[in-house]
């Protein structure tokens, strides 16, 4: 699993991987309230991809990241 800490380069790695494979990638996310952070795991079963975070403004983003997907979904089919 790779573990990326710049958003611009996680959104592009998975715009990628969407295009690659988009009939089986999954979008995961996971809050601890422990450690206050927010993971998002993108995956299609070869490649891992996660972002971890503890801002505020990454979940808006995270909001739009995935508004993009389901339209890139729903335009492939």
């Amino acid at each position: 699993m790779v573990y990326i800490t710049n958003w611009d380069e996680f959104v592009k790695r998975i715009e990628e991987l969407q295009k690659q494979s988009p009939d089986k990638c999954r979008l995961v996310t996971k809050y601890s309230y422990r450690d206050k952070k927010l993971v998002i795991k993108y995956t299609d079963d070869v490649v891992c991809l996660q972002y971890a975070t503890d801002q505020q403004q990454d979940v808006k983003k995270l909001e739009k990241l995935t508004g993009t997907l389901m339209r890139a979904t729903l335009s492939q089919e």
